[in-house]
């Protein structure tokens, strides 16, 4: 309450300072009425003159209204509801800068306290002391970790045993663009199994024609973000087991988890994909995904010191020693790990089965809902054995309803809903899906709101000829 108490008054006293100085200039004009508020926003020069604080705040709040709705944004896995404490969290910890852990080591201590519990979540090697991990700003970055740290181990395992390194490559299925990003920025040949028509996540089959003795690694996606499927990891386990049996070949496995990482857990604990599995050497995953962080949150972990190349780390001070550093992103606001360890303590894995459990729920009730509706065929159901809490479909094949997936997604914008359509890659191309999102803050009301308005955008399409929308020109999702 005291802390409550403390935001109000500093706020207040704020606007107060700034109505005083108004005074003082003679600026006594109503905000809407002031000469600031007349002119349009500054686009391209550098302003030459200053402006009263609560014209310029709500000159942006005012543009802000033109981004869609957060809570309706069914494209994001990201997280769009934080509670109050959240938010105060997140204000205490503004001017703290994640990286200086000399500057700040109660931070840096919650920091180290997380990546302990995320690797006990995913059943990392015990150890006696810290275990081995750091945040990043969200997946994208702990995939650019893991990716380092599995080609400085290949690097070194070849130069062992003399042989080339200049041909590194990493086998994955239908990945997000990080993995692109990886492969370009770091030099690693990128074999990505493209989607088939009746296959759309990499399995055994197609991982064992793609690797040989230059391969750094292979990643599956315990999540795929096209669809929300799992490629399992325990099954490419068992295939490279065999293959290092016939064929001599010892490759390691990263798993990008960014969305599974913070669901199996919970909801379907007798799943054995993380490092359960031998072969599994790093996890990355993103707190700020079914992890329940703010945005500007991810993990990496790895099974233990031995696989994190100490040429990769970094020390730093840290009360009075050092401690070891391993990220791409330098500065930045310590709040969101703040606020990720809250969410440990506040809810621990009750908690996180109840809010996740719920999520599927509710993509299970949208996939029952939705399927009658239409000549749909369904890759994801919500259910939590198999996949995220979403749901995805297609219409079925040689069906004409009249209407495309683009059509529909661009009519459920008109009640704010934005449901992407997206064609799929590969092989798979010429195949459009429609995937809904189900999260944290997404309850079974919206949901039944979302279905009535679905309802009424296929009552509309039936009688008004949709316009002709073309895929570029349609929900311009991008996986995030």
């Amino acid at each position: 309450m005291i802390g409550n108490v403390s935001f109000i008054h500093s706020s207040t006293k704020d606007f107060a300072m700034a109505d005083n100085q108004s005074l003082a200039q003679g600026l006594i004009d109503p905000l809407f009425g002031s000469d600031a508020l007349c002119h349009p926003a500054e686009r391209r020069n550098f302003p030459a003159e200053e402006m009263v604080a609560a014209s310029a705040f709500q000159m942006i709040h005012d543009e802000l209204f033109l981004d869609g709705n957060a809570r309706q944004n069914l494209a994001t896995f990201c997280q769009t509801w934080d509670d109050d404490y959240v938010h105060r969290l997140m204000d205490l910890s503004i001017n703290k800068n994640w990286i200086d852990k000399e500057e700040y080591p109660q931070s840096a201590e919650i920091d180290m306290r997380c990546v302990n519990m995320v690797a006990d979540l995913w059943n990392a090697p015990p150890s006696s002391g810290q275990a081995t991990g750091t945040n990043t700003i969200g997946s994208s970055e702990a995939c650019m970790l893991g990716g380092m740290a599995m080609k400085w181990r290949w690097l070194k395992k070849q130069r062992e045993m003399g042989k080339p390194t200049d041909k590194p490559n990493f086998v994955c299925g239908p990945v997000q663009v990080c993995w692109h990003k990886f492969a370009r920025y770091w030099d690693v040949e990128i074999r990505e199994i493209p989607m088939d028509r009746d296959r759309v996540a990499m399995g055994p089959e197609q991982m064992l024609e793609a690797v040989d003795e230059n391969t750094i690694g292979v990643v599956p996606t315990f999540g795929v973000t096209y669809t929300g499927e799992f490629e399992y990891p325990e099954a490419l386990q068992a295939a490279l087991d065999k293959l290092q049996k016939s064929k001599g070949l010892d490759i390691d496995i990263h798993v990008d988890a960014a969305s599974g990482g913070f669901l199996a857990p919970f909801c379907a604990p007798e799943l054995v994909w993380d490092f359960r599995l031998p072969r599994v050497k790093s996890i990355s995953s993103s707190g700020h995904k079914y992890g329940l962080a703010p945005l500007g949150c991810g993990w990496v972990v790895w099974r233990d010191a031995q696989a994190l190349p100490k040429e990769l780390i970094f020390n730093v001070d840290y009360l009075g020693g050092q401690v070891g550093t391993f990220a791409i992103n330098f500065s930045r606001p310590a709040g969101q790990v703040i606020s990720q360890y809250y969410q440990f303590l506040r809810l621990g894995r009750q908690g996180y089965e109840k809010v996740q459990r719920a999520a599927y729920q509710v993509a299970q009730y949208l996939a029952d809902e939705l399927g009658p509706l239409g000549p749909y065929e369904f890759i994801c159901t919500g259910n939590e054995k198999t996949g995220i809490p979403a749901i995805c479909f297609k219409l079925k094949e040689g069906s004409s309803p009249g209407y495309t997936l683009y059509d529909l997604s661009d009519r459920l914008r008109v009640q704010g809903w934005q449901v992407p359509a997206f064609a799929l890659s590969g092989k798979a191309s010429d195949i459009v899906v429609m995937r809904v999102m189900c999260r944290r803050g997404f309850e079974m009301d919206l949901a039944a709101l979302l279905v009535r308005d679905f309802k009424a955008a296929l009552e509309f399409l039936k009688t008004h000829r949709p316009p002709d929308i073309q895929p570029e020109e349609g929900t311009g999702f991008h996986h995030t």
